[in-house]
Formats: C-alpha cells, sequence, structure tokens
C-alpha cells in the first residue's frame, strides 16, 4: 500500500477520492489549512515538506477559479522533487483547456504544462463538466423570473462520484502520462439539461436560450468542452437529479 497526499481532499471530488483511497488500504494526508496533522497552505507552500515525507503519489484536486492554481502548482512541484520519494503527480483537469480560450481553462493548461515540464512522474486526466456544475449554473440562472442560459451551448456531464473512481485508480507510484479523457454518457445543450433540472425540481420557469459574444462562447460552441469518443460515464444527469430528491 501506497502513501498518498491528496490535495482539496475535503473538496466535492477530493473527499470521495479520499474515501476510495482508504478503503484500497492506503495511508491518505488530506493536505488543508486546518488540518490537525497536516496544515498545509498551498498558496505560500508552508507544511508541504513534512507533508510530503516518504509519500509516493500526490493526487492534486485542489482548485479555484478565482485564481491562483498556477501558483499553488508551483509550490506541489517544488515541495514533491525536494521529497525525493513521489514518483507520480495526479492531476485532474478539464476536457478543452487546450482548445477553449476560457480564462480558468487557461490556467488549468498551465498547470498541466508545469507538470510535464517539472521532471517529476505525472498522470493528467481531463474529464468532462460534472453533474453538480451543471445543476449549479441552472439553480442559479433559475433565480430569475426566466432562466436565461448560453445558447447553441452543448455539455457532456460526467458524475463526480466515477470520476473519484477513476483518479483511484490512477493513484498508483507508476505515472501514465496523459490518459485518455473522460467524459459523461450523453450529450445536450445546456438549454435542454436546464429544462431537466427544472422539471425535476417541480420548477415551471420558462428557460431562454441565448446567443453570447466572445471566443469563450466560440469554443463551446463549437464543442470544444465535449470528448464524444470518451463517453464513458454511466450514471445519467437524469439519474443524478433522482438522487438529490
Amino acid at each position: 500500500m501506497s502513501t498518498i497526499l491528496v490535495t482539496g481532499g475535503t473538496g466535492n471530488l477530493g473527499a470521495l477520492v479520499v474515501d476510495r483511497l482508504r478503503a484500497r488500504g492506503h495511508e491518505v494526508r488530506v493536505l488543508s489549512r486546518h488540518s490537525p496533522e497536516f496544515p498545509v497552505d498551498l498558496r505560500d507552500g508552508s507544511g508541504l515538506d513534512a507533508a510530503m515525507t516518504g509519500a509516493q503519489v500526490v493526487v492534486h484536486c485542489a482548485s479555484s477559479p478565482r485564481g491562483g492554481d498556477d501558483l499553488a502548482a508551483r509550490h506541489l512541484i517544488a515541495a514533491a522533487r525536494r521529497s525525493g520519494t513521489v514518483t507520480n503527480v495526479v492531476y485532474i483537469s478539464i476536457v478543452g483547456v487546450d482548445v477553449v480560450p476560457l480564462g480558468y481553462y487557461a490556467v488549468k493548461r498551465r498547470v498541466e504544462r508545469m507538470l510535464e515540464d517539472s521532471g517529476l512522474g505525472v498522470t493528467v486526466l481531463r474529464t468532462t463538466q460534472f453533474h453538480d456544475l451543471v445543476a449549479q449554473v441552472v439553480a442559479t440562472a433559475a433565480k430569475l423570473p426566466v432562466v436565461p442560459l448560453p445558447g447553441g451551448v452543448r455539455v457532456q456531464p460526467v458524475a463526480v462520484e466515477e470520476v473519484a473512481d477513476r483518479l483511484a485508480e490512477l493513484a498508483v507510484p507508476v505515472p501514465a502520462g496523459r490518459v485518455p479523457d473522460m467524459g459523461g454518457p450523453e450529450t445536450r445543450t445546456l438549454a435542454d439539461w436546464g429544462r431537466a433540472y427544472l422539471a425535476a425540481t417541480g420548477s415551471r420557469r420558462r428557460v431562454v436560450p441565448l446567443p453570447l459574444a466572445g471566443k469563450a462562447y466560440a469554443g463551446f460552441r463549437r464543442g470544444g468542452n465535449l470528448a464524444p469518443g470518451r463517453a464513458v460515464g454511466r450514471i445519467t444527469f437524469g439519474e443524478f437529479l433522482q438522487r438529490r430528491k
């Protein structure tokens, strides 16, 4: 069994990864600023050296749309190099980070490159959007009298549980490089997903698809966020909604 660090181990995805790794018998260290055992701040790297001691694998789930992922990755990479024991850094990324010119995606791609150029063993998994994110987008839009959603944008949501299963499989001492993308089982427009969400929650609000401007929107309309050849997820959005009830 390995000693494995999980960044973002208290988050939506990370907590599931931690559960799966512990069920397999691994020693798992959950990195957090408030952890009594391994207090780590990825923003400045404090606590990382102690947490890395003796670890073979790092599963890097921590991420913030507010920015700073590249700085956190720089500290993580430096500490992994100093440890002398880390042989595989597993990173969760997003399908389309190299073709959809969105700021958050650009940072995720930058982190991929940093890891690839680090000299460390690396495994990178890109997935499509989680069911939870689609539900969150629609729920936020549904606070208005009508539900405005970007028109013509298709989404292929995947279950976070299945992504956690895959990350746990990849969290081994031998790195795998860039592994095949992982997408959900169904692709529909965001407006269609919005209508499904509203029906499941008993809302009768009307979805209004709106055309938007900008290169990022164009990238989504071209399907840069999709993985049609990798529709390997099994849990549908409808099943996700049923489980939320």
